[in-house]
């Protein structure tokens, strides 16, 4: 396990962490594979039905994308990643903080999401045309990644995600779960943006092993490096209120 850079947490962390995704392959509620069955989380077809409304607000904020931060422009260590302004992001939560503001210019987003369980992350991932996100992979098992497609340009095979080899496609109006600590890429292979509502859930797990998971979670929240990107977050909220403010 390794941390991105910046990241301090305290020294028992660490040992907790390799501790827990040890347990993880025999206690998780599912295989430990890529991709992970949409049944493992039901409340995900609540959100699958309203997605429209989603869309909606979504579009809204794009009369603004040139405004919108860059993923780098929050989370300093994306840098690794990608560094132009073709990953654009809207952030509703991050590692379990809120974000009112943006939360109340998406209110039915907003509303949707306060009935998932376990939430932890939850933002507009907008990549550019022909943005290719390199091969990557996420520091910790104890969330899952959720994908719901809101805005695949056509043709969709154009536009997908690579997770631990295996090749998938996003569908407007329908979600895709996976394991982000798997080697994972993604790609925008049209002339439009495309856009997800993108989340990291607790993974289910049976006691007491969920509960030292969310202590691990809890630890990564309280680090400098989560709260650096929270202290970005809040700062580009405040200049973005004061842009709609003079319009």
């Amino acid at each position: 396990m390794t941390y991105p850079r910046g990241v301090v947490v305290p020294r028992v962390l660490p040992m907790l962490v390799k501790w827990i995704e040890k347990q993880m392959v025999h206690h998780s509620r599912f295989d430990d594979s890529p991709f992970i069955p949409q049944s493992a989380f039901p409340w995900s077809r609540g959100l699958e039905g309203n997605w429209r409304d989603v869309r909606a607000e979504l579009d809204a904020l794009l009369e603004h994308r040139e405004a919108l931060p860059n993923f780098q422009d929050i989370s300093t260590d994306q840098r690794r990643i990608t560094n132009d302004d073709q990953w654009k992001t809207y952030f509703f939560y991050g590692y379990g903080f809120r974000f009112d503001a943006n939360c109340a210019r998406c209110p039915r987003t907003a509303e949707l999401l306060a009935r998932v369980p376990g939430l932890k992350t939850a933002f507009f991932s907008i990549l550019g045309p022909h943005k290719h996100v390199p091969p990557h992979r996420g520091p910790y098992k104890g969330v899952v990644r959720y994908h719901l497609a809101l805005k695949i340009p056509s043709p969709e095979n154009a536009c997908g995600i690579r997770v631990g080899g295996q090749e998938a496609h996003w569908s407007e109006g329908t979600g895709m779960f996976f394991d982000d600590t798997y080697v994972h890429e993604a790609w925008n292979g049209t002339d439009e943006d495309r856009a997800v509502l993108f989340m990291d859930v607790v993974r289910p797990m049976a006691f007491p092993y969920s509960l030292v998971n969310n202590m691990v979670i809890q630890g990564i929240a309280r680090s400098r490096f989560v709260q650096e990107a929270k202290g970005n977050q809040d700062a580009w909220e405040r200049r973005f209120a004061q842009l709609l403010e003079r319009k």
